[in-house]
């Protein structure tokens, strides 16, 4: 057998309007764990659905070896029946499915048309075992969280006896436990001589657990390191991710915050499925104009969950408790409710909950302001294009037009027409969950100086972020949350990681 198991030359791939893979030459050894990073639009993804047959030979120009000989898959299908397997960053379970049904969906043998369940329940523990997933596989799939279910997606690639694992952003909705548990796991299966490509935007862990990284950027391959023997470091990665070097990755400003401009006391919010649990529990807070406010704390703490559900009940049950907006009591029982009141809301899941994919990006921004952007009840159609164009230029959203589907846009680009349709309904408290969730240090750089800039305007802002040193870098003050409840308090000056972190689980 060859050193490489996988071989691409000059491999070129083309959408309407862009090219989104230029001439791109990559080299994977077998047993090696090889990270490719890049900014978001770089190409890194479409690289990965080339190579696994999510777009089949005659799509793209060049040529992909595998196992040492060219591929010309016409599907997944094809990738999956020679051991290729591929994760993507949204999971791709069933969810009313259980955990062993969905290990061996769409690869089940069955004997006189009569599928044998009980030797798949079987199956499945040994594939659950060697992921460290002690469920029991007849779990239903929507009862796991997310981390979880990427352990079921790893099973899964497991039964088709996987021999190259890709790995697309496998940490971005993992919290640092999770993470740690999935970085080690992909060290074990190297040890099994399994082959596993990640692409990452968290260079602490590219560094931790790569052998080789490759470094695309727009379309292209710029860089290979062998990690160890090039002593790479991430300000080298950056370097080659942007074209420049990023010295600020938090940029720097002036905080002086004003008076209080919403205040919440004695917040409650009940479970929407049981009506009895407290998935929120007495938080009470308060946020004052021109500063930037951190909601930190691990997953499950609650975070989210009180941030929508003051958004107008979008989420919970029911609420109990009191918002001040200026002063005033306001009364958010809808989100037209909370936007009146100059509310704005960045949901952290972006594709479900943020977006409308199947619509263009000038559709995207317009829909909140829609009001705004009429008169009588008509929409006038050309100042909503010079809007949407104006944040197009403004956030420097890599598009050819405004009018492409936002399906099509990286991650890193979508998140930009989020924050677009934000910006342009001009509220004057933003709440941004996870507003840097899966994208690279470039697009974080330029939306950390988005926020900075709505704060020089007098607006405010809320955060929440898993990432402690995104909130130790951007925050006025950092709230803790665990378990539903407000821990503890820490202004910009006192807080570190080791006090965040003793908040959330001391108190």
């Amino acid at each position: 057998m060859g050193e490489y198991i996988l071989e691409i030359e000059n491999l070129t791939k083309e959408f309407p309007g862009v090219r989104a893979l230029d001439r791109v030459s990559l080299k994977v050894k077998r047993g090696e764990i090889h990270s490719l990073c890049g900014e978001n639009g770089a190409g890194k993804s479409t690289l990965m659905s080339v190579i696994s047959g999510v777009y089949p030979k005659g799509d793209y120009q060049g040529k992909v070896f595998y196992k040492g000989k060219e591929t010309f898959y016409r599907s997944v299908k094809d990738s999956e029946k020679e051991g290729l397997a591929i994760i993507h960053q949204e999971l791709a379970l069933s969810p009313y499915l259980s955990i062993y049904e969905n290990i061996f969906l769409g690869h089940m043998e069955t004997r006189l048309g009569i599928i044998r369940w009980d030797t798949y329940i079987r199956e499945s523990k040994k594939y659950l075992d060697r992921v460290g997933l002690h469920e029991s596989p007849e779990t239903i799939v929507s009862k796991l969280g997310v981390g979880k279910q990427q352990l079921v997606e790893i099973a899964r690639a497991l039964s088709k006896k996987v021999e190259l694992l890709i790995l697309d952003e496998p940490t971005s909705s993992l919290n640092d436990d999770e993470s740690e548990k999935l970085l080690d796991l992909m060290l074990e299966f190297k040890k099994e001589g399994i082959t596993s490509v990640m692409i990452s935007h968290k260079l602490n862990e590219v560094l931790k657990v790569a052998d080789t990284v490759t470094v695309l950027r727009d379309g292209k391959s710029i860089a290979a390191y062998d990690v160890k023997g090039d002593k790479l470091t991430e300000d080298r990665i950056i370097k080659d991710m942007v074209g420049r070097n990023l010295t600020h990755r938090f940029p720097e400003r002036v905080s002086t915050p004003g008076n209080t401009v919403m205040e919440v006391k004695h917040w409650t919010v009940y479970h929407p499925d049981y009506h009895t649990i407290k998935v929120v529990d007495n938080a009470s807070f308060y946020l004052r104009k021109g500063e930037i406010l951190a909601f930190c704390g691990p997953m499950g703490a609650g975070r989210t969950e009180l941030m929508m559900s003051i958004y107008g009940g979008s989420y919970g049950s029911r609420s109990e408790g009191e918002v001040y907006i200026n002063g005033k009591k306001a009364r958010l029982d809808s989100t037209r409710a909370a936007i009146n009141a100059g509310l704005g809301y960045v949901s952290e899941d972006r594709k479900n909950l943020g977006l409308i994919l199947i619509q263009d990006i000038k559709t995207n921004i317009s829909t909140a302001s829609l009001g705004k952007l009429s008169a009588f009840g008509v929409v006038d159609s050309q100042r909503e294009i010079r809007e949407a164009e104006k944040y197009r230029q403004d956030l420097s959203i890599k598009t050819p037009s405004i009018n492409q589907l936002t399906r099509n846009l990286s991650g890193g680009n979508q998140q930009k027409v989020v924050l677009s349709r934000t910006l342009l309904a001009d509220p004057d408290i933003f709440i941004v969950d996870e507003p840097t969730r899966g994208i690279d240090v470039g697009a974080k750089s330029e939306i950390y100086g988005i926020l900075n800039a709505l704060v020089r305007q007098g607006k405010s802002v809320i955060m929440v972020s898993s990432e402690l040193p995104e909130a130790l870098g951007m925050a006025d003050r950092i709230y803790v949350m665990n378990e539903g409840k407000i821990k503890g308090m820490l202004m910009h000056d006192e807080a570190t990681q080791e006090k965040i972190m003793h908040l959330a689980l001391v108190g």
